[in-house]
C-alpha cells in the first residue's frame, strides 16, 4: 500500500468510526506506528481529522469524510444496485448522472462494462454530471463523452448547483437519468435533502426521457426537505433484495418498473 491509498484508507476509517487508535490501525494496516502517526499528522494539518493523544477523530470540516461516510453505509447494497443500474445504459445513450454515493457507484460499474469500452470514432456513451467527482473518474475513459454543469461545489457531496448549473441542462436532451435519492416515497415522490440539489435533479428529470431512481432500501418510504419529483415521472426503481414487498408493491401500483439487485 503506497502513501496516497494508505491516506484514503486512513480517511476512510476515520469516516466510519469516528475515531480511531494509533497503535490498532497500524496493525490493521501493517505498518509502523510512526508511520500512521506521520499520517494522521498530515491529514490533521489539511484540516481532514482532529488528532487525539492516541489516535484521531473525524474533523468537523466538510471535505471528503462526509461522502466516504455515507459511502460506508450498506455497501453492499450498492455495489448490486449500481451493476443493475448500469445495465440500463445503452450504447450511444445520453446519461444523467446526479451525485451521492449511490450514483458513484453507478459511475463505476458504467466504467468497467466490456462493451462499452470498446474503442471507436465515436465516444460509446455521453455522461452529462453536476457531480466533480464522478466527472474526474470518468474523464480518463476514453470511449465515455463526460459534459460538466457549471454551478458552485457543495464539500459535502462534490455537486455543482444554483443558477450556473441550469444553463447547460436547459439545452440538451437526456435519454436516461440515473438519479440519486435522499427518500423516495410511492405517493410523495422522490425527495433531497438540500434544496440546491434537489433543483438541478428536478431539471435533469424534466430532460430525461427516461428517469430511474437508484437507492438502497433505506431510502424507500419515506420524504427529504426538498422534493425533485412527483412520482408519475419516474419511470424505473433500481433498489436492493432487502425491499420490503408490499413498498415495492405500492411502487408497481404507480406504474414504476422494480429492478431489486
Amino acid at each position: 500500500m503506497d502513501r496516497h491509498e494508505r491516506l484514503n484508507a486512513l480517511l476512510e476509517m476515520v469516516g466510519q468510526r469516528d475515531r480511531i487508535d494509533v497503535d490498532d490501525t497500524a496493525a490493521e494496516l501493517d505498518v509502523s506506528p510512526a508511520t500512521v502517526r506521520r499520517d494522521l499528522h498530515h491529514l490533521a494539518e489539511r484540516r481532514l481529522l482532529t488528532r487525539t493523544r492516541g489516535g484521531a477523530v473525524a474533523s468537523n470540516v466538510a471535505y471528503d469524510l462526509p461522502l466516504r461516510h455515507k459511502a460506508a453505509r450498506h455497501a453492499d447494497q450498492k455495489q448490486r444496485i449500481a451493476t443493475a443500474a448500469a445495465n440500463l445504459v445503452d450504447r450511444g445513450m445520453v446519461v444523467g448522472l446526479n451525485g451521492g454515493t449511490t450514483i458513484t457507484e453507478v459511475s463505476r460499474a458504467i466504467a468497467i462494462r466490456q462493451d462499452l469500452a470498446e474503442r471507436s470514432d465515436s465516444p460509446a456513451l455521453t455522461i452529462v454530471t453536476n457531480a466533480l467527482n464522478i466527472a474526474n473518474e470518468l474523464a480518463v475513459r476514453p470511449s465515455i463523452k463526460i459534459v460538466v454543469t457549471g454551478g458552485v461545489a457543495r464539500q459535502q457531496s462534490f455537486e455543482l448547483t444554483g443558477p450556473l448549473a441550469t444553463r447547460i441542462l436547459e439545452e440538451i436532451t437526456l435519454d436516461l437519468v440515473l438519479l440519486g435519492v435522499d427518500a423516495i416515497d410511492p405517493v410523495r415522490g422522490a425527495y433531497a435533502h438540500h434544496e440546491g440539489e434537489a433543483s438541478i435533479n428536478r431539471l435533469m428529470v424534466s430532460r430525461a426521457r427516461h428517469v430511474a431512481v437508484v437507492g438502497d432500501s433505506s431510502k424507500l418510504g419515506g420524504y427529504a426537505f426538498a422534493r425533485i419529483c412527483a412520482i408519475d415521472e419516474v419511470h424505473t426503481l433500481v433498489t436492493d433484495s432487502q425491499a420490503e414487498q408490499p413498498m415495492l408493491a405500492a411502487f408497481e401500483s404507480e406504474g414504476l418498473r422494480i429492478i431489486a439487485a
